[in-house]
């Protein structure tokens, strides 16, 4: 499932009569990453400039109709839930469920839904997983509901959810201000991803975009701890992440996956996010098997996963 270089996503024409409709939503990535100062208007919030980027692994938000007063039900799937498995998770802190709420009330429907996630997306790993799910699930409504609402209205609902959810709404490349959730849409080919990245997407083949290895962790960070830790130490020299530091000073693996990649012949690697996930773009096959060997053969990560970047949701329905 991957996306072409400066995926965008496109709502697909939809029957009013669909039972089910599925979203594929994909992870997401900082390729840059300023934090601001904390805003007590914001609930504490720290002001954020980032350039957001479409991360090729899926999770798969499937929402069903179901008869009417029968209420809704949540299916978690996938081999790694992390804490999503837990006995004592309240699905009704679920961000798939928190975003179908907010469509109902936002619509007037009731929210009589089965929502299943099949969970590829590592959870607590700065890809932000959740938010995906959520973007996933207003897509798929908006659908299931024959609202054709536009992109900008489902951000609006988005935006009251979490930072990282406007983007994932579309994912591809964008811009992201405020505390993340002021969205403009990026291309390719615009000069602010040239200044803040370089010639990152520059040379990739048309219609590929960029390879990306990403080293994922059984073991999973909080973003507030994350966040907290930034504001003791502040960001590290030369970071394009400025939460890097803090992450690595909590997760050291995660710094150890990053040398190893940059000795590798990655041609930019970091933190996704608030971490622990590690992101190495490979330029080409010898540096994606050295990569890949090198966090093999010292454990410096517990899983690798091939991705493509940018990458859109891609929806379908029955």
């Amino acid at each position: 499932m991957s996306a072409p270089n400066g995926a965008r996503f496109q709502t697909p024409t939809l029957r009013a009569d669909y039972a089910s409709v599925h979203v594929d939503c994909p992870a997401k990535t900082n390729l840059t990453l300023h934090v601001g100062e904390r805003r007590e208007e914001w609930g504490g919030r720290h002001a954020l400039e980032t350039i957001y980027c479409g991360v090729g692994i899926y999770d798969t938000v499937t929402v069903t109709a179901k008869e009417p007063g029968t209420g809704f039900s949540l299916d978690l799937a996938g081999t790694h839930l992390g804490d999503l498995a837990a006995s004592t998770s309240d699905m009704r802190r679920n961000h798939a469920v928190l975003a179908m709420f907010a469509m109902a009330q936002a619509s007037g429907h009731e929210p009589d839904v089965s929502i299943s996630i099949e969970k590829r997306i590592p959870v607590a790993a700065g890809l932000g997983g959740g938010s995906a799910d959520a973007a996933g699930t207003l897509l798929a409504l908006n659908a299931l509901w024959n609202l054709n609402w536009p992109v900008a209205r489902l951000r609006e609902i988005a935006a009251a959810l979490g930072a990282d959810m406007p983007f994932c709404v579309t994912g591809g490349l964008a811009l992201g201000t405020g505390f993340g959730e002021r969205i403009k849409d990026l291309t390719a080919s615009d000069p602010r991803i040239e200044h803040a990245v370089g010639d990152l997407f520059a040379d990739a083949p048309s219609g590929d975009g960029v390879h990306m290895l990403v080293g994922a962790y059984l073991s999973q960070l909080s973003t507030p701890e994350v966040y907290s830790t930034f504001d003791v130490l502040g960001a590290g020299e030369g970071d394009l992440n400025e939460l890097q530091h803090a992450a690595v000073s909590l997760h050291p693996r995660s710094g150890v996956a990053i040398r190893e990649a940059q000795q590798a012949g990655a041609t930019s690697a970091f933190v996704s996010g608030s971490g622990p996930t590690v992101i190495a773009v490979v330029p080409d096959d010898r540096v994606r098997e050295a990569t890949h060997a090198a966090w093999q053969a010292s454990g410096a990560v517990d899983r690798i996963i091939d991705a493509q970047a940018p990458a859109a949701p891609l929806m379908r329905a029955e």
